[in-house]
């Protein structure tokens, strides 16, 4: 089955799962449509165009490698999510690119992300709760790392200002310690 039948099979499927809900004589004006919520306020903060630097570790005690790149991010699906394009070098000639989707779930009271590049083979799935009053998310995205080994990181955005966020990402060492294996320090374009 090509990927266009699987999708319009996705989409036959709501359709029937709309009139099990509501009926067959249900219209698109008597179905109750989802509406951005003030948690998603912290979505829209995020969207724009963001310099980036980035600095990876790959293992305690080594200097990170560092590099730059571009986000940008727009609030999509009517206001009810992030979608976020990232393009870098990991290291000089060596393109990066990534994207990730982000949405309030309001059953988990919690934010959802997934997030896939150009260095991983599968889909990262997170979680995050934010903190207004300490401007910070934090959560946990769980990954394949570069051997295929699924691997959970501890993960923490930071906004000091609203034109400049810092993401890290820490990883569990060989040691059974935690170490900052990334940070992503974002300056919003004017």
């Amino acid at each position: 089955m090509c990927f266009m039948q699987t999708v319009g099979s996705f989409v036959r499927l709501g359709v029937l799962a709309v009139v099990a809900a509501y009926g067959p004589a249900a219209g698109a004006q008597e179905i109750p449509m989802p509406k951005p919520g003030p948690e998603h306020d912290v979505l829209k903060a995020d969207a724009g165009t963001w310099d980036a630097t980035v600095e990876v570790t790959p293992a305690p005690g080594l200097q990170p490698m560092v590099s730059k790149g571009v986000e940008t991010s727009v609030v999509g699906c009517g206001g009810l999510c992030l979608i976020s394009d990232f393009k870098s070098e990991v290291m000089p000639g060596t393109p990066f690119h990534g994207h990730g989707i982000t949405v309030w779930d309001p059953a988990k009271k919690k934010y959802v992300g997934s997030w896939t590049d150009s260095m991983s083979t599968g889909l990262a799935i997170g979680e995050s709760t934010y903190d207004p009053a300490a401007k910070k998310a934090t959560g946990w995205m769980d990954a394949a790392d570069a051997s295929g080994q699924r691997v959970k990181a501890r993960m923490v955005v930071e906004y000091p200002t609203p034109a400049t966020r810092v993401m890290s990402s820490y990883m569990t060492g060989p040691d059974g310690k935690e170490f900052l294996s990334l940070k992503i320090s974002y300056t919003r374009r004017k």
